[in-house]
């Protein structure tokens, strides 16, 4: 079931919305910015609740798997959580996930409530995904509820379009 905002009621930025940047370190403790794939690349920003659970396990894996559609010259993958950074290395690990996983761990949540997707009574992010195109700009969103999947093959169409 798709929702409109996180718990807090900030909403989630939608088609046409300027992309809010995020600095966070990823699973090798390296920097990464929205804001460096600015010119450059298509974004899939996507928030997941944790890291070890079954259905994001699963969504990550699905990407894994697809790797080439969303890691290539035109787009970037980067996958969003509340884990440590190195929660997130052994996870990536263990996964054999080669793309980046960023740590929204501290200030816990930041980079989620910008997004509108945190969920304060469960301190973590829930199921949102966000395609950002090159100038900064969202394209597309969908933010689901935390046991409801998403489905790649949506994004494949939004990114295809673009």
């Amino acid at each position: 079931m798709a929702i409109e905002a996180d718990t807090t009621g900030t909403p989630a930025p939608a088609a046409g919305d300027p992309a809010p940047d995020l600095t966070l370190k990823d699973n090798h403790g390296r920097t990464v910015s929205l804001a460096d794939f600015r010119g450059e690349k298509n974004v899939v920003l996507l928030f997941y609740p944790f890291a070890f659970t079954g259905v994001c396990t699963g969504e990550l894996c699905a990407l894994r798997d697809e790797l080439p559609r969303f890691v290539n010259d035109d787009v970037q993958l980067l996958a969003v959580s509340t884990d440590s950074m190195h929660t997130l290395r052994v996870f990536a690990e263990q996964e054999g996930l080669e793309y980046p996983l960023l740590s929204d761990f501290w200030p816990h949540g930041a980079a989620a409530r910008a997004y509108g997707v945190f969920d304060e009574e469960k301190g973590c992010a829930v199921r949102g995904t966000f395609i950002i195109d090159r100038t900064g700009t969202v394209r597309w969103s969908v933010v689901n509820d935390l046991p409801d999947a998403r489905d790649l093959n949506d994004y494949l169409k939004v990114l295809d379009a673009l």
